[in-house]
């Protein structure tokens, strides 16, 4: 039987990541939270209710288990809406909250990476139109400020949004986030604020921490030609991928925002990045589709023989996280894997899909690509926006009527490897033992 050691850099970061509101509990002041009371809106009726009750202090278990486990990382978000309940009002308690949290990473050796935005915005700010209103960056500028300010003691790494591509799709082409739209101009509209909002973000952030390292978190998507020598196929796929993959960072390196051909210019964007944060979870299959004229002639889907999440929802092809940072490298940046999971509330394919991709992460190191973490999606089950409590991607599961943590599998997977810094056959072989023959073919 093959025997091999994948082994990481020095200083690799190792690490789970949670937002605000689906770990936090009882948030009640944003957009989500009115979104949840709204019949149709979220699978089953659920509601985000307690959470995981990390603002009732049950954060305090979570990272305790995520330090046992060997991680040295941990990547959170912060709620605007509680820091800044109303305009011009600031909760200096909410940040003295957020103090204590990051006060205890750091007791727990964790290094802390914030989200400043994580898809959830005041109920004010909605109101006044949202990220649509042109005014809504400098809005988020003036939030980022006070925030850093008061957290920049024990924190220099800083994701200013949290996948806006998803944010303005979902929101705003989908219909399955607030404000529910499908309008492809109010798309380009919010995404083009977004993109401003960022880069008065992060100038924000280095006037007050110079030394800080300031990114985007962006879920990049794989997309495939299901009929590779199809002309119509592969153009939806280079559309779709500049779209929805490209269309951000590009801006940000090029001072140029197009989306949904409309283009315009934002040269205040230029260099407003020190990392490239990567969201990876899955691929598609692109077809053309004369008959789906409300999609723009496509059709999204997987292959019959596919191996598929209990509710069908990713399609294992770890193949597709080096493809992302492949392309994410593209930018001469570092890179960090901000997110990557699976929903799997058995735990059945999660071991093989963590060491699957973990292998992937290891081959793309090894083309000296400047990747400096990973961070696992998610420490413990949490609301999972419209899907609700429908898919758990947790390390460790979650009763939600009793708050109680369970243990799974992949959970010692994790563990071996962050305490190693490396994935080897023999941590494949007892906790993954599915991933060996793709990992060590013999």
């Amino acid at each position: 039987m093959p025997t091999a050691t994948f082994q990481f850099p020095a200083g690799f970061l190792w690490g789970t990541a949670t937002a605000a509101h689906q770990v936090e509990g009882h948030n009640t002041n944003n957009n989500w939270s009115a979104w949840e009371e709204e019949p149709g809106h979220i699978l089953n009726g659920q509601r985000a209710g307690a959470a995981c009750d990390w603002w009732g202090g049950r954060w305090k278990e979570d990272l305790d288990r995520a330090a046992a486990g060997g991680q040295n990382a941990h990547r959170m978000s912060i709620e605007w809406s509680r820091i800044q309940p109303e305009p011009g009002r600031w909760d200096e308690d909410a940040l003295e909250h957020y103090r204590m949290i990051l006060r205890g990473m750091l007791q727990r050796k964790l290094t802390p990476m914030i989200t400043l935005h994580h898809f959830t915005d005041p109920l004010w700010l909605t109101a006044q139109g949202g990220w649509e209103n042109d005014e809504t960056p400098a809005q988020f500028a003036r939030f980022v400020e006070k925030a850093v300010e008061a957290l920049k003691e024990y924190n220099t790494l800083w994701v200013t949004i949290n996948e806006p591509n998803v944010y303005a799709t979902s929101g705003y082409v989908s219909g399955d986030f607030p404000p529910g739209k499908q309008d492809l101009a109010a798309a380009f509209q919010v995404l083009l604020n977004m993109v401003r909002g960022h880069a008065l973000a992060y100038r924000a952030i280095h006037r007050l921490q110079p030394e800080a390292r300031v990114g985007v978190a962006l879920n990049y998507r794989g997309f495939q030609p299901a009929h590779p020598g199809n002309p119509l196929d592969a153009a939806l796929v280079r559309f779709l991928a500049h779209n929805f993959n490209a269309s951000f960072l590009e801006a940000l390196s090029r001072g140029r925002f197009r989306y949904a051909l409309r283009s315009t210019a934002v040269p205040e964007a230029v260099k407003t990045q020190d990392f490239v944060g990567i969201n990876y979870y899955t691929t598609d299959l692109v077809a053309f589709d004369l008959s789906a004229y409300q999609d723009l002639f496509h059709r999204r889907f997987y292959p019959g023989d596919a191996v598929l999440s209990e509710n069908g929802f990713i399609r294992h092809t770890p193949q597709g996280l080096f493809e992302a940072l492949h392309w994410g490298q593209k930018f001469g940046l570092p890179l960090l894997v901000t997110e990557n999971g699976v929903e799997d509330s058995q735990d059945g394919l999660r071991p093989r899909y963590i060491a699957e991709h973990l292998h992937q992460l290891w081959r793309a190191i090894n083309f000296n690509w400047q990747i400096k973490g990973y961070f696992h999606w998610s420490q413990v089950d949490n609301f999972e926006w419209e899907r609700g409590w429908s898919q758990r991607f947790g390390l460790w599961g979650l009763d939600v009527d009793t708050q109680t943590r369970i243990h799974r599998p992949s959970v010692d997977l994790y563990t071996a490897v962050c305490k190693s810094n490396a994935l080897s056959s023999e941590t494949v072989q007892q906790y993954a033992p599915a991933a060996y023959p793709a990992l060590f073919p013999g």
